[in-house]
């Protein structure tokens, strides 16, 4: 929101200290102005779920109105520091604010582009210029007026009260905090002659919509999957039974709402790992118990052993995006990687991506049959960029030896900041006629691999785990 002209966080922002003064939300733009916004958005592919562009697109509106250089990377950068995407990874953003003045042209088939983005993110998709406006229809949205809301407490139990406000003051919740303690993977490398090792920790899918459902009675719970994919974590959601049943017990409509604390604590994290691969190829996983994961990663290595260990820690699912089969192929196209650091890998559905990391970005070819739209597919194969490199440098969730969280805030789990998202030149390969299948998987697992070797050490070697710490940096 803009407050006087400013741009605001209206989340953190108490009513008192706008009172009073002259507040714009983006339904308050002038219609010309928040079109425009929504066609450029569109255009670029800089919205896919849409739960965060109208902060951002209000954040830019703001920087407009001050006559800001929306055509200067570094500033339209240090103004978008206060926000995050997770779908997008920053770059295509950054190419809607200097083409807001141009005139850009819709002459796509939005149809084919929402075909695209649906086989992207596994799940149901809309592509449209109002996506950008946070019109995506997102599951906290449907609720009926006057609906009664429910907030877990630290018990696991749900209390319901007339609002939200309410509700978090009954339990008395308060907001968790960023830690200041270091990651640490949990499982340790079997001992072995190995020509490559790795170690992984717990990582928080971190979709920015948190899980949420609504019921009434006598008829189904609302799936927290709206216009979006939530990268497979929200499929495990326990809140649409939850909603059943509280509205089973209580008689009326009822919403719940986990917030961020209760995503960190019980929502699905990537499994931790501890890979070894011997120069023949075979190789070993030990990996937190997770139902599936087996299964995952003998997908792609039915030769290796898998090891499943019973370790402390916050819920894990193998329905992550490439949960498994992403580890290990990372690791083998790391061990075979060109020369140049281009590392390649082929998905279990067939898509394949090449990427090379360079002094001027991350260069990125991917064939994932019929493309249908190269907006969308673009958009996303970014995204898996940016998704990529906070795996391999930044992002983890620190638990300690009970299995207990400490990283309760959306900003404690690493995800990589405008300013340190590298520039991504992508190329496709169009395979007319053939079946769509997801390019930014492949593009993820690539460019793990390639931000990995980008990192040897001297002599060679490979950091041992990850995230290593290390941000990598070119022109954005």
């Amino acid at each position: 929101m803009l407050v006087d002209g400013e741009p605001r966080v209206s989340c953190v922002t108490p009513a008192r200290r706008v009172s009073g003064r002259n507040v714009t939300t983006l339904e308050g733009l002038p219609a010309a102005d928040s079109d425009a916004w929504a066609k450029v958005f569109c255009a670029t592919g800089a919205s896919q779920c849409g739960f965060c562009t109208p902060g951002i697109i209000m954040r830019l509106d703001g920087l407009r109105r001050k006559g800001g250089d929306l055509h200067d990377r570094d500033t339209v950068n240090r103004a978008l520091a206060a926000h995050l995407c997770r779908c997008t990874g920053w770059q295509t953003i950054v190419e809607a604010a200097a083409a807001y003045d141009s005139t850009v042209a819709l002459d796509r088939d939005l149809d084919a582009a929402t075909r695209r983005a649906t086989v992207e993110g596994h799940a149901t998709q809309h592509v449209a210029p109002d996506i950008a406006l946070g019109r995506g229809g997102f599951a906290d949205d449907g609720a009926p007026t006057g609906t009664q809301v429910a907030v877990l407490s630290g018990d696991g139990t749900w209390t319901v009260a007339p609002t939200m406000s309410q509700a978090r003051r009954i339990i008395g919740k308060v907001q968790g905090r960023r830690t200041t303690v270091d990651p640490e993977p949990p499982l340790e490398v079997p001992s072995g002659d190995w020509a490559i090792t790795l170690r992984t920790g717990w990582v928080d899918p971190a979709y920015l919509e948190t899980d949420a459902s609504w019921a009434i009675p006598g008829g189904s719970p609302a799936d927290p999957l709206a216009n979006g994919g939530a990268f497979g974590a929200k499929a495990p959601s326990p809140l649409p039974e939850a909603a059943a049943a509280l509205v089973a017990d209580i008689g009326t409509p009822v919403r719940l709402r986990w917030s961020r604390e209760d995503v960190v604590r019980r929502g699905a994290k990537r499994p931790p790992m501890a890979i070894a691969m011997a120069a023949d190829g075979t190789g070993v996983v030990r990996v937190a118990r997770t139902e599936g994961i087996a299964e995952r990663i003998r997908s792609v290595a039915p030769d290796w052993d898998v090891e499943e260990v019973d370790i402390a820690g916050p819920p894990t699912s193998s329905s992550i995006r490439a949960a498994g089969w992403g580890e290990v192929l990372a690791v083998r196209a790391a061990a075979t990687a060109g020369d140049d650091g281009t590392t390649e890998v082929t998905t279990p559905d067939g898509a394949w991506a090449s990427v090379r990391i360079a002094g001027d970005g991350a260069h990125v070819r991917v064939r994932c049959g019929e493309l249908l739209d190269s907006v969308v597919a673009r958009s996303y194969c970014i995204g898996a960029v940016h998704m990529a490199l906070g795996w391999v440098t930044s992002e983890s969730v620190v638990v300690d030896g009970d299995g207990e969280c400490h990283s309760l805030t959306v900003r404690s789990l690493g995800i990589l900041r405008p300013g340190d998202m590298i520039a991504v030149h992508v190329e496709f390969d169009d395979e007319p006629g053939a079946e769509p299948v997801s390019g930014s998987d492949a593009v993820f697992v690539a460019t793990a691999a390639a931000a990995w070797v980008a990192q040897r050490e001297s002599g060679g070697a490979l950091p041992a785990s990850w995230p290593t710490g290390r941000v990598l940096h070119s022109p954005a």
